[in-house]
């Protein structure tokens, strides 16, 4: 095998800790959603987006949460969490 073929192998990228506790989030918010907790739901998945975006941009290489570059990470985890509380807002004051 060529020492150029790139690594797609999950154990040099993520934690599986800090995969496992956002899965445990988004069951969360899943749960306040049914139990008609909208707020808390999108709040919930909001602030889970954006602290992982946080850490990303702050732990940089020694993050435990890896998908693209730093820049991209962080990006699309604080946009994310923003667009999601933007977007409910926006409703709330629509109704």
């Amino acid at each position: 095998m060529s020492s150029k073929h790139p690594f797609v192998s999950e154990t040099r990228e993520g934690k599986p800790v800090f995969e496992w506790l956002v899965a445990l989030m988004v069951v969360l918010s899943t749960t306040a959603m049914v139990l008609g907790h909208m707020m808390a739901a999108t709040a919930i998945l909001a602030g889970t987006a954006i602290i992982s975006g946080f850490i990303r941009l702050v732990l940089r290489s020694k993050s435990p949460w890896k998908v693209r570059s730093v820049g991209f990470d962080a990006f699309i985890g604080i946009a994310l969490g923003v667009g999601l509380l933007v977007l409910y807002f926006s409703i709330r004051v629509l109704y």
